[in-house]
């Protein structure tokens, strides 16, 4: 991995006073995005690939420093493939799917998270958090409806009827704008949630860390380690992970009473790495931080207009790479939503499918990152025994292992209660039933190879299994039907491998996807923009589509 012929950490964005800093009222935009950081990139990014004019305020002018979060799971390189984004991010990030567990110096086990063959994304990759910021940068940039406005401060906001007005600080003044939707992604001490008198509640846990970023050659696989009460860091926890730029992110616990400004000093830092490395170890500090563990959320993401998302919405620890992913996948939620109420054709009453959707989601990686915590640093004599037996009995025996947590690592939500779904009405096997995210697998078309997720995404897309020698499920007057339906929906038909199909039709190349979907002749699936399952059905039809589509709308029934 070379190094980026861009530097992004030290890249400066100029303040440029707009035209709306002189106008006489307060100038309305349809969309303004609260925070340039990745989850405010990808929601602007988002919005404007779907042709609505976004504004993006932030209140620094610089990427992040320091590497902050580096573990980028999957499904969100599934959402930058959909952005454009996805294979700069994987070019340059450490792929890596296998993890190991280790209790003083030995190897307890190691655990593979994408063991099966035909995915086109990697379980994770780790890759600094400027370079993620960086990439999508560069993609906005090349959007001409994103306008980015950097050393442009929220300050204040009030919520109205048909919007919100801003007050925005900026180097040479203060002016007002008026949004007709407000997306909050400005961070975990959130101005607009301050302002409107929200709150994130949740539990501070009392432990801290400190992170290192360390640049070295070294021979370490790229793997996620993790020890517990390891010889040079007795009684706590270290975690390692390799970066790019010869970059390795270590993470060492430090305990409560740790006093987060002196453990950042060199002479507290060095030795540590030294301990871990080799007291002959060549290596630089690049960049070091303290932090605590804490989980939170807001009751609510959506108030009327204005909609949070990210750590404005909702805070994790970071064991389990739940943060800036989860942010990512609110984005891609609230988008495609967002899109459709803007294009009027969807009602506002979609957007409480957000709320829903997101809300549940918080609470799984509120609930697996609180246990992950609790294992890691049992507080109590009872689970501090129950820890260390337990990582005995791992040792030698498979049903303790699963019992081991050092952090359970990030994956989709799958919104199995959604209002949005339609439920089965036939048996089906696999984990791909409504609400879940739709699994990838390689394809071919007019023999030329992909992925099945690059046909996905971005449009409601009707997914028929077809049979040998046929083409298409749909009769002329299914066509018909789908295409007066109040969105587009694309016809994806998949035909099994060998087909040698017609330039209408998809191959499935090593027949993954209809194993992935539980699919045989006759099948049909309904996707929505964000690429989860709306509804499946064993036979094709129309109406159950048509109505499924409406309830995918947020409209439960049809409606002329």
């Amino acid at each position: 991995m070379s190094a980026d012929p861009v530097d992004y950490q030290t890249l400066v964005f100029p303040y440029a006073r707009s035209s709306d800093q002189q106008a006489s009222k307060p100038v309305s935009h349809p969309v303004v995005i609260a925070g340039a950081g990745p989850v405010g990139l990808s929601a602007a990014i988002d919005l404007a690939q779907a042709g609505h004019p976004v504004l993006l305020l932030d209140d620094d002018d610089r990427l992040s420093t320091g590497s902050r979060a580096i573990c980028f799971a999957k499904r969100t390189l599934e959402i930058a493939d959909r952005l454009g984004v996805g294979q700069r991010f994987v070019d340059k990030g450490v792929t890596w799917n296998t993890g190991k567990v280790f209790l003083r110096d030995d190897l307890l086990y190691s655990f593979d998270l994408l063991p099966e063959r035909g995915h086109r994304r990697p379980a994770f990759i780790n890759l600094q958090q400027y370079y993620v910021e960086g990439y999508l940068l560069d993609r906005a940039r090349e959007l001409p409806n994103l306008e980015i406005r950097w050393k442009n401060r929220v300050v204040d906001v009030k919520s109205q009827s048909d919007g919100a007005l801003i007050d925005i600080v900026t180097p040479d003044g203060t002016y007002q704008l008026h949004c007709d939707w407000l997306i909050a992604a400005d961070g975990g001490r959130s101005a607009i949630r301050r302002a409107l008198g929200f709150e994130s509640k949740g539990q501070t846990f009392r432990d801290r860390f400190l992170i290192a970023d360390v640049r070295m050659v070294a021979d370490f696989p790229a793997e996620r380690w993790f020890w517990f009460d390891p010889p040079f860091h007795p009684k706590q926890s270290v975690l390692l992970h390799q970066q790019p730029d010869d970059i390795w992110r270590i993470d060492f616990q430090l305990g409560w009473d740790a006093d987060p400004e002196v453990e950042k000093q060199p002479d507290r830092v060095i030795p540590r790495v030294q301990a871990l490395l080799g007291k002959d170890a060549k290596f630089e500090v690049e960049w070091v931080s303290v932090y605590t563990f804490g989980c939170q959320r807001m009751e609510k993401f959506r108030h009327g207009r204005v909609l949070f998302v990210g750590d404005s919405a909702h805070g994790v620890s970071p064991f389990g790479a739940r943060g800036a992913n989860s942010g990512v996948q609110d984005a891609d939620n609230l988008a495609w939503k967002l899109s459709l109420v803007l294009a009027g054709k969807a009602r506002e009453n979609l957007l409480d499918s957000f709320d829903v959707e997101r809300v549940q989601a918080a609470e799984e990686n509120i609930l697996n990152s609180t246990r992950s915590t609790d294992f890691i640093t049992p507080k109590t004599a009872v689970s501090r025994a129950f820890r260390d037996a337990t990582l005995e009995l791992a040792r030698k025996w498979p049903f303790a292992r699963r019992l081991v947590n050092s952090g359970r690592l990030s994956l989709p939500t799958m919104y199995a209660h959604s209002p949005l779904n339609t439920p089965d009405t036939a048996s089906f096997a696999g984990t791909m039933g409504p609400g879940a995210p739709a699994a990838d697998a390689p394809i071919r078309i007019n023999t030329a190879p992909d992925w099945f997720l690059t046909q996905c995404g971005n449009e409601f897309v009707l997914v028929t299994f077809l049979d040998v020698g046929s083409l298409s499920l749909l009769t002329p007057a299914a066509l018909a039907s789908l295409a007066s339906a109040r969105v587009p929906v694309r016809l994806l038909n998949v035909v099994p491998p060998g087909t040698r199909p017609h330039a209408a039709l998809i191959e499935d190349a090593d027949g993954y996807l209809a194993q992935r979907f539980d699919a045989r002749p006759g099948t049909t699936y309904l996707l929505r923009p964000d690429q989860h399952v709306a509804a499946r059905w064993r036979a094709f039809d129309v109406d159950a589509v048509l109505a499924a589509l409406d309830r995918a709308l947020g409209q439960a029934e049809r409606t002329p």
